[in-house]
């Protein structure tokens, strides 16, 4: 297709959005707030990953040894470090535990005069890399010899995997409804602003235009509705969320508690956000724009 004729045709779908200027709006308005609500659903979701992934780096397993040397000490330290789920480890000796326990019984301090010799164990606290693999780590630790007990929160664990599971299943679902129904508002809202111009449509078939030549200026409209819904979904996005996490953290003793540190800063994310939805707007929009002319050109 000539230079000359590509430009023609982008000039129409630009006068088309104009010309159409309602159903443009509509289209546009609809597109955005189908983008926001899957863009504010992944943020979601992300968020709670990052908070469940910040509890699980805080679940720490505790070895207590026998009375062993300390280059099997040392043996045993080298070992945890190769274990492939072990992501730190961190030696704790027993003089560390007893002031850590004199520390936290100020008011009763008289009361360790009376011990001789200090009947703590020495001990490695370390953290799995996945909490889920845990079970098969702590099966692996137990054939470790000079290992008096083991201290784990399984039960915790369980439950915050049951919930991470859940989560994941429910954000999925949730998610690909949301994107289920918008394809089919966008759709019908494309169709609709294809309905009225039917009559134009016909009467440029009759007069020999081709196909391609009746769907580009569609596709080019489509298009852009598309960028600029994207756009528009993306200044909310940022406006919005950044309110949102403001409010949110006004009080972050809640969050504390719940070894939560703050939420996925929108800076960190807006850019990849802005791109996917400009380009979803952008598809979405001139893909549904260009199928509901089919119909109308079988003439």
């Amino acid at each position: 297709m000539k230079i000359s004729s590509m430009n023609y045709l982008f000039k129409q779908g630009m006068k088309n959005i104009w010309t159409n200027r309602i159903m443009s709006v509509a289209s546009f308005c609809i597109l955005m707030v189908s983008l926001l609500l899957v863009g504010f659903m992944m943020l979601f979701t992300a968020n709670i990953n990052q908070f469940v992934g910040g509890i699980e780096n805080k679940n720490e397993v505790i070895i207590f040894l026998e009375d062993v040397s300390e280059d099997h000490i040392a043996g045993m330290e080298n070992t945890l470090k190769a274990m492939k789920n072990v992501s730190s480890v961190t030696f704790y000796s027993k003089e560390e535990a007893l002031e850590d326990m004199k520390a936290s019984m100020e008011n009763s301090e008289n009361l360790f005069d009376y011990i001789d010799d200090n009947p703590l164990p020495d001990a490695f606290r370390i953290r799995v890399a996945d909490i889920e693999k845990i079970s098969g780590t702590l099966m692996e630790i137990n054939k470790m010899d000079g290992i008096d007990s083991i201290k784990s929160p399984t039960d915790f664990i369980n439950i915050l995997t049951g919930l991470k599971n859940f989560i994941g299943i429910i954000s999925a679902v949730v998610l690909t409804a949301l994107i289920i129904v918008s394809l089919v508002i966008i759709s019908n809202a494309a169709r609709a602003s294809v309905d009225i111009r039917k009559r134009e449509i016909s009467i440029m078939k009759l007069v020999g235009a081709t196909n391609t030549f009746i769907k580009v200026p569609f596709f080019i409209e489509g298009m852009l509705i598309g960028v600029l819904a994207g756009i528009a979904a993306s200044v909310a996005t940022a406006l919005g969320y950044s309110e949102l996490v403001k409010v949110l953290s006004q009080d972050m003793t809640l969050w504390s508690i719940m070894s939560i540190n703050g939420f996925i800063p929108v800076e960190s994310v807006i850019w990849k956000l802005s791109a996917g939805y400009i380009a979803a707007g952008a598809v979405i929009s001139a893909a549904g724009t260009v199928m509901s002319t089919r119909k109308y050109l079988k003439v």
